[in-house]
Protein backbone atom coordinates (compact mmCIF):
# COMPACT_ATOMS: atom_id res chain seq x y z
CA UNK A 1 0.00 0.00 0.00
CA UNK A 2 3.11 2.61 0.64
CA UNK A 3 4.27 1.55 -2.42
CA UNK A 4 1.26 2.39 -4.16
CA UNK A 5 0.59 5.46 -3.01
CA UNK A 6 4.50 6.98 -3.35
CA UNK A 7 4.38 5.54 -7.36
CA UNK A 8 1.35 7.31 -7.60
CA UNK A 9 2.59 10.87 -6.64
CA UNK A 10 5.55 10.27 -8.48
CA UNK A 11 3.29 9.25 -11.68
CA UNK A 12 1.12 12.46 -11.15
CA UNK A 13 4.04 14.84 -10.63
CA UNK A 14 5.53 14.21 -14.58
CA UNK A 15 2.53 13.24 -15.81
CA UNK A 16 1.78 17.65 -15.31
CA UNK A 17 5.25 17.96 -16.94
CA UNK A 18 4.94 15.29 -19.85
CA UNK A 19 3.00 15.54 -23.13
CA UNK A 20 -0.29 14.97 -23.14
CA UNK A 21 0.06 11.51 -25.25
CA UNK A 22 2.50 10.25 -22.87
CA UNK A 23 -0.50 10.26 -20.26
CA UNK A 24 -1.45 6.53 -21.05
CA UNK A 25 1.70 4.89 -20.16
CA UNK A 26 1.48 6.89 -16.58
CA UNK A 27 -1.85 5.71 -15.46
CA UNK A 28 -1.98 4.62 -11.89
CA UNK A 29 -4.70 2.73 -9.92
CA UNK A 30 -4.72 2.85 -6.42
CA UNK A 31 -5.92 -0.31 -5.31
CA UNK A 32 -7.28 0.49 -1.90
CA UNK A 33 -7.21 -0.95 1.25
CA UNK A 34 -5.95 -4.50 1.02
CA UNK A 35 -9.19 -6.66 2.26
CA UNK A 36 -8.75 -9.07 4.82
CA UNK A 37 -9.62 -11.98 2.76
CA UNK A 38 -6.60 -11.45 0.88
CA UNK A 39 -4.48 -12.13 4.30
CA UNK A 40 -5.46 -15.84 4.17
CA UNK A 41 -3.26 -17.33 1.72
CA UNK A 42 0.11 -18.60 2.06
CA UNK A 43 1.59 -16.26 0.12
CA UNK A 44 0.98 -13.83 2.78
CA UNK A 45 2.48 -15.40 5.47
CA UNK A 46 5.47 -13.92 5.56
CA UNK A 47 4.14 -9.89 5.36
CA UNK A 48 1.97 -10.79 8.07
CA UNK A 49 5.23 -12.18 10.06
CA UNK A 50 6.69 -9.04 9.04
CA UNK A 51 3.83 -6.55 10.64
CA UNK A 52 4.05 -8.60 13.84
CA UNK A 53 7.65 -7.62 14.09
CA UNK A 54 7.15 -4.00 13.28
CA UNK A 55 4.49 -3.38 15.69
CA UNK A 56 6.72 -5.15 17.95
CA UNK A 57 9.74 -2.86 17.50
CA UNK A 58 7.31 0.32 17.93
CA UNK A 59 5.72 -0.61 21.12
CA UNK A 60 9.75 -1.28 22.15
CA UNK A 61 10.40 1.91 20.79
CA UNK A 62 7.56 3.96 22.87
CA UNK A 63 8.22 1.73 26.47
CA UNK A 64 11.85 2.34 26.14
CA UNK A 65 11.78 5.91 25.77
CA UNK A 66 8.82 6.79 28.54
CA UNK A 67 9.88 4.30 30.78
CA UNK A 68 13.13 6.01 31.50
CA UNK A 69 11.33 8.25 33.74
CA UNK A 70 9.07 5.92 35.29
CA UNK A 71 12.17 4.43 36.29
CA UNK A 72 15.74 5.73 36.80
CA UNK A 73 17.47 5.43 33.84
CA UNK A 74 17.55 9.19 33.08
CA UNK A 75 16.65 12.25 34.04
CA UNK A 76 13.99 14.49 32.36
CA UNK A 77 15.47 17.76 30.46
CA UNK A 78 12.94 18.97 28.47
CA UNK A 79 9.00 20.26 27.33
CA UNK A 80 6.86 17.44 25.98
CA UNK A 81 3.69 16.94 27.86
CA UNK A 82 3.82 13.58 28.68
CA UNK A 83 7.19 13.20 30.07
CA UNK A 84 6.39 16.23 32.19
CA UNK A 85 4.19 14.70 34.10
CA UNK A 86 6.08 11.05 34.43
CA UNK A 87 9.18 12.53 36.13
CA UNK A 88 6.19 14.06 38.87
CA UNK A 89 5.87 10.39 39.74
CA UNK A 90 2.57 10.58 38.17
CA UNK A 91 1.29 7.93 35.58
CA UNK A 92 -2.36 8.76 34.91
CA UNK A 93 -4.59 6.95 31.98
CA UNK A 94 -4.95 10.30 30.14
CA UNK A 95 -1.78 10.57 29.53
CA UNK A 96 0.00 6.63 28.27
CA UNK A 97 -2.97 6.36 25.54
CA UNK A 98 0.47 5.94 22.98
CA UNK A 99 2.13 3.30 25.12
CA UNK A 100 -1.07 1.34 25.91
CA UNK A 101 -1.99 1.06 22.18
CA UNK A 102 1.46 0.58 21.11
CA UNK A 103 1.86 -2.43 23.26
CA UNK A 104 -1.67 -3.99 22.90
CA UNK A 105 -1.31 -3.62 19.07
CA UNK A 106 2.05 -5.61 19.20
CA UNK A 107 -0.07 -8.32 21.21
CA UNK A 108 -3.21 -8.12 19.55
CA UNK A 109 -1.68 -8.51 15.81
CA UNK A 110 0.76 -11.20 16.55
CA UNK A 111 -1.78 -13.18 18.61
CA UNK A 112 -4.62 -12.95 15.92
CA UNK A 113 -1.92 -13.63 13.01
CA UNK A 114 -1.47 -16.86 14.84
CA UNK A 115 -4.74 -17.64 14.59
CA UNK A 116 -5.04 -17.45 10.74
CA UNK A 117 -1.52 -18.65 10.39
CA UNK A 118 -3.10 -21.90 11.93
CA UNK A 119 -6.20 -22.07 9.86
CA UNK A 120 -3.86 -20.80 6.43
CA UNK A 121 -0.97 -23.54 7.12
CA UNK A 122 -2.97 -26.66 8.44
CA UNK A 123 -0.49 -29.24 9.26
CA UNK A 124 2.45 -27.78 7.96
CA UNK A 125 1.74 -25.10 11.08
CA UNK A 126 3.98 -27.33 13.19
CA UNK A 127 6.96 -27.35 11.42
CA UNK A 128 6.80 -23.83 9.99
CA UNK A 129 9.88 -21.54 11.00
CA UNK A 130 7.35 -18.73 10.33
CA UNK A 131 5.11 -20.08 13.26
CA UNK A 132 7.89 -20.16 15.23
CA UNK A 133 8.98 -16.69 14.84
CA UNK A 134 4.95 -15.26 15.20
CA UNK A 135 4.81 -16.98 18.81
CA UNK A 136 8.34 -15.32 19.46
CA UNK A 137 6.63 -11.88 19.09
CA UNK A 138 3.43 -12.81 20.88
CA UNK A 139 5.22 -13.81 23.66
CA UNK A 140 7.51 -11.18 23.79
CA UNK A 141 4.50 -8.77 23.28
CA UNK A 142 2.60 -10.16 26.67
CA UNK A 143 5.92 -10.37 28.54
CA UNK A 144 6.01 -6.33 27.55
CA UNK A 145 2.82 -5.89 28.45
CA UNK A 146 3.27 -8.37 32.02
CA UNK A 147 6.16 -5.58 32.99
CA UNK A 148 4.73 -2.21 32.64
CA UNK A 149 0.77 -2.54 33.37
CA UNK A 150 -1.50 -2.80 36.23
CA UNK A 151 -3.92 -4.41 34.76
CA UNK A 152 -4.23 -6.78 31.87
CA UNK A 153 -7.29 -6.43 29.52
CA UNK A 154 -7.57 -8.51 26.48
CA UNK A 155 -9.88 -7.20 23.49
CA UNK A 156 -12.33 -5.59 25.36
CA UNK A 157 -12.45 -7.71 28.19
CA UNK A 158 -12.73 -7.05 31.95
CA UNK A 159 -9.54 -6.04 34.04
CA UNK A 160 -7.43 -9.15 34.84
CA UNK A 161 -4.08 -9.42 37.03
CA UNK A 162 -1.00 -7.98 35.01
CA UNK A 163 0.63 -11.52 35.58
CA UNK A 164 -1.74 -13.38 33.31
CA UNK A 165 0.15 -11.41 30.47
CA UNK A 166 3.65 -13.59 31.72
CA UNK A 167 1.12 -16.81 32.06
CA UNK A 168 -0.02 -15.61 28.02
CA UNK A 169 3.85 -15.24 27.03
CA UNK A 170 5.07 -18.79 28.80
CA UNK A 171 2.47 -20.59 26.56
CA UNK A 172 3.36 -18.58 23.40
CA UNK A 173 7.60 -18.91 24.26
CA UNK A 174 7.10 -22.93 24.96
CA UNK A 175 5.18 -23.56 21.47
CA UNK A 176 8.21 -21.32 19.96
CA UNK A 177 10.32 -23.65 21.09
CA UNK A 178 8.51 -26.75 19.90
CA UNK A 179 8.11 -24.98 16.48
CA UNK A 180 11.65 -24.16 16.61
CA UNK A 181 13.37 -27.44 17.18
CA UNK A 182 10.73 -28.76 14.27
CA UNK A 183 12.05 -26.12 11.79
CA UNK A 184 15.36 -26.20 12.90
CA UNK A 185 15.65 -22.56 13.70
CA UNK A 186 18.60 -21.95 16.59
CA UNK A 187 18.43 -18.48 16.38
CA UNK A 188 14.61 -18.76 17.04
CA UNK A 189 14.51 -21.75 20.19
CA UNK A 190 17.06 -19.23 21.39
CA UNK A 191 14.96 -16.20 21.24
CA UNK A 192 12.02 -18.19 22.60
CA UNK A 193 14.40 -19.64 25.57
CA UNK A 194 15.74 -16.38 26.42
CA UNK A 195 12.14 -14.62 26.81
CA UNK A 196 10.92 -17.77 28.78
CA UNK A 197 13.31 -17.34 31.66
CA UNK A 198 12.45 -13.60 31.40
CA UNK A 199 8.74 -14.26 32.24
CA UNK A 200 8.95 -17.74 34.39
CA UNK A 201 11.50 -15.19 36.52
CA UNK A 202 8.66 -12.89 36.19
CA UNK A 203 6.59 -15.44 37.65
CA UNK A 204 8.45 -16.33 40.55
CA UNK A 205 9.83 -19.70 38.99
CA UNK A 206 13.62 -19.75 39.32
CA UNK A 207 14.20 -22.58 38.87
CA UNK A 208 12.64 -22.54 35.41
CA UNK A 209 13.99 -19.72 34.33
CA UNK A 210 17.63 -20.35 35.74
CA UNK A 211 16.96 -23.95 33.65
CA UNK A 212 15.98 -21.88 29.95
CA UNK A 213 18.78 -19.04 30.85
CA UNK A 214 21.78 -21.65 31.13
CA UNK A 215 20.94 -22.47 27.49
CA UNK A 216 22.03 -19.19 26.37
CA UNK A 217 25.71 -18.67 25.05
CA UNK A 218 26.89 -15.32 26.33
CA UNK A 219 27.11 -13.49 23.09
CA UNK A 220 23.35 -14.11 22.44
CA UNK A 221 21.28 -11.22 21.49
CA UNK A 222 17.74 -10.87 20.24
CA UNK A 223 16.49 -7.43 19.27
CA UNK A 224 13.68 -5.47 18.21
CA UNK A 225 15.17 -4.36 14.44
CA UNK A 226 14.99 0.03 13.37
CA UNK A 227 15.96 1.48 10.63
CA UNK A 228 16.04 5.11 9.49
CA UNK A 229 13.36 4.17 6.14
CA UNK A 230 10.76 5.60 7.83
CA UNK A 231 9.72 7.54 10.73
CA UNK A 232 7.78 4.39 11.91
CA UNK A 233 10.75 2.53 11.66
CA UNK A 234 12.87 4.45 13.71
CA UNK A 235 13.77 3.92 17.22
CA UNK A 236 13.16 7.38 18.55
CA UNK A 237 16.17 8.00 20.54
CA UNK A 238 18.34 10.25 18.59
CA UNK A 239 15.47 12.83 18.44
CA UNK A 240 14.69 13.06 22.49
CA UNK A 241 18.41 12.78 23.50
CA UNK A 242 20.95 13.19 20.71
CA UNK A 243 19.89 16.16 18.60
CA UNK A 244 17.15 17.87 21.35
CA UNK A 245 17.66 17.37 25.41
CA UNK A 246 14.08 15.66 26.24
CA UNK A 247 16.35 13.29 27.96
CA UNK A 248 19.89 14.12 30.14
CA UNK A 249 22.41 11.10 32.31
CA UNK A 250 22.24 14.46 34.66
CA UNK A 251 21.67 13.62 38.16
CA UNK A 252 21.00 9.99 37.31
CA UNK A 253 23.53 7.34 38.88
CA UNK A 254 25.32 6.64 35.55
CA UNK A 255 25.85 10.23 36.20
CA UNK A 256 27.51 10.17 39.47
CA UNK A 257 28.51 6.30 39.29
CA UNK A 258 29.57 5.44 35.67
CA UNK A 259 29.87 2.16 33.74
CA UNK A 260 30.60 1.26 30.43
CA UNK A 261 27.86 0.26 29.33
CA UNK A 262 26.29 3.16 30.69
CA UNK A 263 28.17 5.67 27.70
CA UNK A 264 27.43 9.62 27.95
CA UNK A 265 29.03 12.56 27.06
CA UNK A 266 28.40 16.32 27.60
CA UNK A 267 26.20 18.54 24.81
CA UNK A 268 28.75 21.62 24.40
CA UNK A 269 28.80 25.08 24.17
CA UNK A 270 30.63 27.08 22.03
CA UNK A 271 32.81 28.00 24.30
CA UNK A 272 32.94 24.33 25.56
CA UNK A 273 31.28 24.23 28.65
CA UNK A 274 28.41 21.68 29.08
CA UNK A 275 25.37 23.05 27.77
CA UNK A 276 21.90 22.89 28.94
CA UNK A 277 18.94 20.84 28.12
CA UNK A 278 15.54 21.36 26.23
CA UNK A 279 13.70 23.11 29.23
CA UNK A 280 16.57 25.75 29.48
CA UNK A 281 17.91 24.88 32.82
CA UNK A 282 19.54 21.34 33.46
CA UNK A 283 22.10 20.27 32.11
CA UNK A 284 22.34 18.39 28.71
CA UNK A 285 24.64 15.09 29.22
CA UNK A 286 23.99 12.76 26.04
CA UNK A 287 23.20 8.88 26.18
CA UNK A 288 25.46 7.33 23.99
CA UNK A 289 23.87 3.94 24.00
CA UNK A 290 21.95 4.90 21.00
CA UNK A 291 23.10 7.13 18.88
CA UNK A 292 21.21 6.07 15.42
CA UNK A 293 17.51 5.89 15.10
CA UNK A 294 18.48 2.56 13.23
CA UNK A 295 20.12 1.05 16.32
CA UNK A 296 18.74 -2.23 17.31
CA UNK A 297 17.09 -2.57 21.03
CA UNK A 298 17.73 -5.93 22.67
CA UNK A 299 15.13 -7.96 24.02
CA UNK A 300 17.44 -10.64 25.17
CA UNK A 301 20.95 -11.00 25.90
CA UNK A 302 23.07 -13.77 26.92
CA UNK A 303 24.83 -11.17 29.75
CA UNK A 304 21.35 -10.77 31.20
CA UNK A 305 20.98 -14.71 31.02
CA UNK A 306 23.84 -14.81 33.74
CA UNK A 307 21.92 -12.19 35.71
CA UNK A 308 19.02 -14.66 35.41
CA UNK A 309 21.07 -17.53 36.83
CA UNK A 310 22.98 -15.08 39.83
CA UNK A 311 19.48 -13.72 40.88
CA UNK A 312 17.93 -17.68 41.35
CA UNK A 313 21.55 -18.60 42.84
CA UNK A 314 20.72 -15.66 45.50
CA UNK A 315 17.24 -16.02 46.04
CA UNK A 316 18.40 -19.69 46.82
CA UNK A 317 21.07 -18.97 49.45
CA UNK A 318 23.99 -18.97 46.72
CA UNK A 319 26.39 -16.03 47.30
CA UNK A 320 29.43 -17.36 45.61
CA UNK A 321 27.49 -18.75 42.74
CA UNK A 322 25.16 -15.69 42.48
CA UNK A 323 28.93 -13.37 41.86
CA UNK A 324 30.52 -16.06 39.81
CA UNK A 325 26.94 -15.46 37.25
CA UNK A 326 27.88 -12.03 37.60
CA UNK A 327 31.45 -11.67 37.08
CA UNK A 328 31.12 -14.57 33.89
CA UNK A 329 29.23 -11.33 32.03
CA UNK A 330 31.54 -8.85 33.28
CA UNK A 331 34.68 -10.81 32.12
CA UNK A 332 32.63 -10.93 28.69
CA UNK A 333 32.61 -7.19 28.47
CA UNK A 334 36.12 -6.86 29.50
CA UNK A 335 35.29 -5.44 33.17
CA UNK A 336 36.98 -6.41 36.05
CA UNK A 337 35.86 -8.74 38.86
CA UNK A 338 33.28 -7.76 41.88
CA UNK A 339 33.39 -9.45 44.88
CA UNK A 340 30.48 -9.30 47.71
CA UNK A 341 30.54 -11.63 51.08
CA UNK A 342 27.42 -10.86 52.16
CA UNK A 343 23.61 -11.40 50.60
CA UNK A 344 22.96 -8.05 51.09
CA UNK A 345 26.23 -6.90 49.08
CA UNK A 346 25.67 -9.13 46.36
CA UNK A 347 21.52 -7.72 45.89
CA UNK A 348 23.01 -4.14 45.78
CA UNK A 349 25.44 -5.88 43.14
CA UNK A 350 23.53 -7.56 41.29
CA UNK A 351 20.78 -4.39 40.99
CA UNK A 352 23.02 -2.36 39.76
CA UNK A 353 24.39 -5.22 37.01
CA UNK A 354 21.13 -5.44 35.82
CA UNK A 355 21.15 -1.69 35.75
CA UNK A 356 23.78 -1.17 33.74
CA UNK A 357 23.90 -4.39 31.53
CA UNK A 358 20.35 -3.45 30.25
CA UNK A 359 20.06 -0.08 30.68
CA UNK A 360 17.83 2.14 27.92
CA UNK A 361 16.44 -1.61 27.07
CA UNK A 362 12.95 -0.52 28.79
CA UNK A 363 13.57 -2.70 31.47
CA UNK A 364 14.12 -1.16 34.49
CA UNK A 365 10.81 0.13 35.59
CA UNK A 366 9.87 -3.72 35.72
CA UNK A 367 12.61 -4.22 37.79
CA UNK A 368 12.35 -1.48 40.14
CA UNK A 369 8.49 -2.19 40.73
CA UNK A 370 9.31 -6.07 41.55
CA UNK A 371 12.57 -5.57 44.01
CA UNK A 372 10.27 -2.57 45.63
CA UNK A 373 7.68 -4.80 46.13
CA UNK A 374 8.28 -7.81 47.32
CA UNK A 375 11.48 -6.24 49.41
CA UNK A 376 11.01 -2.44 50.12
CA UNK A 377 14.94 -2.19 49.38
CA UNK A 378 16.15 1.23 51.24
CA UNK A 379 17.44 2.26 48.02
CA UNK A 380 14.68 1.91 46.32
CA UNK A 381 12.87 4.92 49.04
CA UNK A 382 12.66 7.11 45.64
CA UNK A 383 9.54 4.68 44.72
CA UNK A 384 7.41 6.08 47.55
CA UNK A 385 4.26 7.80 46.36
CA UNK A 386 5.29 7.19 42.96
CA UNK A 387 3.18 5.56 40.57
CA UNK A 388 4.68 2.13 39.51
CA UNK A 389 3.10 0.81 36.72
CA UNK A 390 0.85 1.62 33.65
CA UNK A 391 -3.04 2.34 33.95
CA UNK A 392 -5.73 1.55 31.82
CA UNK A 393 -5.92 3.74 29.58
CA UNK A 394 -8.93 6.74 29.27
CA UNK A 395 -9.58 5.69 25.85
CA UNK A 396 -9.53 1.97 26.56
CA UNK A 397 -12.11 3.46 29.72
CA UNK A 398 -14.82 5.02 27.49
CA UNK A 399 -14.44 1.98 24.73
CA UNK A 400 -15.01 -1.19 27.13
CA UNK A 401 -18.31 -1.73 28.56
CA UNK A 402 -16.33 -3.52 31.74
CA UNK A 403 -14.51 -0.33 33.16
Amino acid sequence: MRNATVLGRAALAVALLAPAACSDFLDVTNPGPIADDALNGREAMPGLVVGMAADLSAAVSQVSIWSVLWGDDLRHSGTLGAPTIFTQGIIAPEDVGPVWNDMHRARWVAEDGIERMQDVLGSDYSTSELAAEANVYAGYANRILGENVCDAVFDGGPAEPYTVHFTRAEEYFTQAVTLAQAAGSTTLQRAALAGRAQVRAALGDWTGAATDAAVLPVDFRFDAIFSENTGREENGWYGVTISRGEYTVWGSEWHSNPDPRAPWEAALTSSGDTAVAANGYTLWLKQQKFTSNADDIPLAKGTEMLLIRAEAALRAGDVTGAMAFINEGRAAQDMETVTATTAAEAWTILHRERGADMWLEGRRFWDTRRWFEETGDAHLDWLNGRDKCVPVSREEVLSNPNF
